[in-house]
């Protein structure tokens, strides 16, 4: 498990170098991190193709840089400036936490709805359902809610 002070210093220097951050998106991403990998104690799904501590499919990135980084130059460049990677790189969601960071990040950025804010836990958790696991996830507003409280709170 990644120390939480460490984890919150890592995706603070991450979103600050790609000009992402605010306090919501931490929170969003601690949660994130919290439900999706325990805090990073696992960096490959179980069963399943995904990888990183936000535990991202590698389907997803390819659509990330496809649909969305590609028009992007200003972005995609902050990304490659701090990741040393301008590409879909599966290898990097597993080993670059800057990177699964940022692309977290960016998938959340693609969603039209403004963030929660930093505090609203019910709302972190409704935002990642929706957003990240979706219906078709396991995921739950309850799971992600005992994670964030056990993993980020304490």
């Amino acid at each position: 498990m990644i120390d939480k002070q460490q984890l919150i210093e890592l995706i603070e220097h991450t979103l600050q170098h790609i000009n992402l951050y605010s306090v919501s998106a931490t929170n969003l991403l601690l949660g994130t991190c919290a439900v999706e990998s325990r805090m990073g104690t696992y960096v490959k799904q179980v069963a399943g193709p995904a990888c990183g501590i936000m535990q991202m499919e590698p389907a997803t990135e390819k659509d990330i840089w496809d649909n969305f980084l590609e028009y992007r130059a200003s972005l995609s460049g902050d990304i490659f400036n701090l990741t040393g990677v301008n590409t879909y790189k599966p290898v990097a969601l597993w080993g670059n936490l800057h990177y699964q960071i940022a692309m977290a990040r960016v998938h959340y950025l693609r969603v039209p709805e403004k963030l929660p804010e930093y505090d609203d836990i019910d709302g972190l958790a409704t935002y990642w359902k929706l957003h990240y696991n979706t219906s078709l996830g396991k995921g739950t507003i309850t799971k992600f809610k005992k994670c964030y409280l056990n993993y980020v709170i304490r």
